[in-house]
């Protein structure tokens, strides 16, 4: 039995506007999915999930995972819930150069699924690396994060950003533009968390997005203007002691490029009356900046605040179902005791 865990994440910058090449700064958080893995004598698949649905489920198919399971809950769930998981176990398969492996897989997360805390991610990342460390073939960072990227690519329709994999592969703050991706240091932000308890469709917003800017050309101007904001935030951290209690005038700083960045957001089309209004429910508690993180459309919103104001004042806020602290995450996957 091997066991692997690994962090979800915020976007401190940058979301959309990675895909077209701009930077992005996300940062891991505290709160992690869990992915247990043993090997079998088959080729069977054994998923069980009692976190990625309502009720939970336990699915198993045999050969290939591209088969579909025989289960009772709709369609759309079980492409949802297992699609990730899918894309795990061939990469695992692939670097372990094991084509027919079987695993019994259980799957348990802390991360609202599909509320733009990179839920996925962290499912596909604490996934690869339990499954190949079961065969006996573990991954050097690098490659597990590669490996993950290309699973989402894959369950995204091609649509995926290397931002959340690696990020939940490395933990702490990094730097994605493109294809680079790079660890960035980062002071212990005090993040605070909204969740309206739904979830956007990335795949359409993400399309969203990609028609205005062809469109119309002050779109593609917002889009850059995003990844201004990204260059303007990476300068205010370098500057910044790693890991230590950041000071009061960068968190304020700080707070002024997400403000920026969540206005922009909304102008592209991707926030939701939801988020907007537990942006303005953090800002008017006292936060030094809130925005949407992740695709948008529903979901989740990031606050800078080291008090509990923010924390409380959202718990109050119609529309969100979850306030919660959650501290960077500065370990990204790792081994846990089973």
């Amino acid at each position: 039995m091997t066991v692997c865990s690994a962090p979800g994440k915020v976007y401190l910058f940058g979301e959309h506007a990675v895909v077209y090449g701009e930077p992005a700064v996300p940062a891991a958080i505290e709160r992690r999915a869990r992915v247990t893995v043993d090997p079998r004598d088959d080729d069977h698949v054994r998923v069980t999930a009692e976190d990625l649905s309502l009720d939970g489920f336990t699915v198993e198919y045999t050969g290939g995972t591209g088969d579909r399971p025989d289960v009772d809950v709709p369609t759309p769930l079980v492409d949802a819930a297992i699609g990730y998981v899918d894309a795990a176990v061939r990469q695992a398969r692939a670097a372990a150069e094991e084509p027919d492996a079987g695993f019994d897989i259980t799957v348990e997360s802390e991360i609202p699924l599909g509320a733009g805390l990179g839920s996925s991610a962290a499912v596909v990342v604490a996934g690869i690396d339990a499954a190949t460390r079961a065969l006996g073939e573990p991954l050097d960072r690098r490659e597990l994060a590669d490996r993950a990227y290309r699973a989402e690519f894959e369950v995204q329709d091609g649509e995926a950003s290397r931002a959340d994999t690696f990020c939940s592969t490395m933990g702490g703050a990094v730097r994605v533009e493109g294809d680079d991706c790079e660890p960035i240091d980062a002071p212990n932000l005090p993040f605070v968390i909204g969740f309206d308890g739904g979830a956007g469709d990335t795949g359409e917003l993400v399309a969203g997005v990609r028609e205005l800017r062809e469109e119309y050309r002050f779109a593609a101007d917002t889009v850059r203007s995003i990844g201004d904001i990204v260059r303007a935030g990476e300068e205010l951290l370098a500057d910044a002691v790693p890991e230590a209690d950041p000071s009061r005038e960068l968190l304020v700083e700080l707070g002024e490029l997400m403000d920026f960045n969540h206005g922009l957001l909304a102008a592209l089309g991707v926030s939701a009356r939801s988020l907007d209004t537990m942006v303005w429910a953090a800002r008017d508690a006292g936060a030094h900046g809130a925005k949407l993180t992740g695709a948008g459309g529903g979901g989740c919103i990031v606050a800078l605040d080291p008090h509990e104001e923010t924390s409380t004042a959202l718990s109050f806020t119609q529309g969100c179902e979850e306030a919660f602290r959650a501290e960077l995450a500065t370990e990204g996957v790792r081994v846990e005791e089973p």
